[in-house]
């Protein structure tokens, strides 16, 4: 007599949370300023406001923006200000630093504003692998949101998970 086989994984009371079902949707772009400074490397007020001035701020309609230069320059905190300024017309938002900091700075918010109500007392896996760009950071923005309700906190696949947190 054969023992039936019993999808255990199935069966669990798990929660698996996927990161990326709440991937904010919209376009990403850069803006890379190096081009708007004297060799790459200094910035000019004059000049740089005049770049400002002249750019096109209507193809980052509706987008979410990095800003950042690319090279070793030492940028003053209002030229980015200035940008924002003109960027938030058109934007949804505009961040200073790459792309990947613009991604955590996105999943963070959306983080922060989750109800994590349904996961009180639950054990949670936090499912480890996505097709969209899910930043490392979001993984802990997650992890720190779900500590204080969750009853056990696992990473990974059901089938191979890696226990992180365990309520005492």
């Amino acid at each position: 007599m054969q023992d039936e086989i019993v999808n255990r994984v199935a069966q669990s009371k798990l929660i698996t949370f996927n990161l990326e079902d709440y991937y904010p949707e919209g376009k990403r772009m850069v803006l890379d300023i190096k081009d708007w400074l004297f060799e790459g490397f200094i910035l000019k007020e004059r000049d740089f406001r005049a770049s400002v001035e002249n750019h096109d701020w209507s193809q980052y309609k509706d987008a979410y923006v990095a800003l950042h230069c690319s090279t070793d320059a030492i940028i003053p905190g209002w030229a980015y200000m200035l940008i924002t300024v003109k960027l938030s017309e058109f934007s949804k938002k505009a961040v200073q630093g790459t792309f990947e900091d613009l991604e955590s700075f996105l999943y963070q918010s959306v983080i922060e504003n989750l109800n994590v109500s349904e996961f009180q007392d639950k054990s949670v896996i936090i499912k480890g692998c996505s097709k969209k760009p899910v930043p490392a950071n979001a993984y802990l923005f997650l992890a720190e949101k779900l500590v204080p309700v969750a009853k056990s906190i696992m990473y990974g696949e059901a089938c191979s998970s890696v226990p992180l947190y365990k309520r005492k």
